[in-house]
């Protein structure tokens, strides 16, 4: 085992774990900054890992896939440690990273629908539309953020909160959904009976653990717009009284 891809292994599985258990404890607490800090690390070191692996092996695709990785967790990590309302100036620099990986996905899902048979490198069309869409989406969410300034409150919270999840989705999503099986061949090599891992390890479990951190995502996020709308309700009731709440006659 390489150097590197020893890195990209240990940074994947502490990447998978942090990722869980900063999900887990309350926002805000102590334990969730710490397992926050070892996931940006452990998945900034997985991403680099994954780059130069990629690219003596010819994978076009997961070389896209780890700049995209490192590309979230950073911005979202730096969301989280600027003062609210600032943008710093590397962040023109960085948006050319979602806008060159969103075109390239969305040229190769195009390229893969108009080519007879399935896709040489065994990822669906839609699966790079849906990359490169979101790409796209986070290279405008960048436009948006520097043009204003910098963003605070529950937007700063969300573009967080989105960041990080997905970019545990692609993690996960590797890991789970990846070729031979890896989290049976993981845990086997640590010593544990394949036939027990087998029955358990179905692929509808190794799908939904593969989805959790997109379902997590959509909760976080509603969660995070709803509370923010209940507070500013409260805000009005203290300020203005119960007429403030009222709706307005169409």
């Amino acid at each position: 085992m390489s150097p590197i891809l020893a890195v990209h292994v240990a940074g994947g599985t502490l990447g998978l774990v942090s990722g869980a258990a900063a999900l887990s404890f309350r926002k805000g607490s102590r334990w969730h900054a710490l397992a926050g800090k070892v996931f940006v690390a452990s998945m900034l070191a997985m991403a680099a890992g994954a780059i130069p692996l990629a690219f003596w092996k010819h994978e076009a695709g997961n070389v896209i896939g780890g700049i995209f990785t490192f590309y979230l967790i950073l911005t979202a990590w730096l969301t989280a440690r600027r003062t609210e309302g600032t943008a710093g100036k590397l962040g023109w620099v960085v948006l050319l990273i979602p806008v060159a990986v969103g075109v390239v996905n969305w040229y190769a899902g195009i390229e893969k629908l108009r080519s007879p048979g399935p896709p040489t490198d065994g990822v669906p069309a839609g699966m790079n539309l849906f990359l490169g869409s979101v790409m796209l989406l986070a290279a405008v969410g960048d436009v948006r953020m520097l043009l204003r300034g910098g963003i605070e409150g529950s937007a700063r919270i969300a573009r967080h909160l989105w960041r990080m999840c997905f970019g545990l989705f692609i993690a996960s999503g590797s890991f789970f959904l990846g070729p031979s099986n890896r989290p049976l061949r993981f845990l086997s090599a640590m010593g544990l009976h394949q036939h027990f891992l087998k029955t358990v390890l179905r692929q509808e479990v190794l799908l939904f653990l593969a989805v959790l951190p997109l379902l997590l995502l959509i909760f976080w996020l509603i969660r995070v717009r709803f509370m923010k709308a209940i507070q500013d309700r409260a805000v009005r009731y203290r300020t203005k009284g119960p007429s403030a709440l009222s709706v307005d006659p169409v």
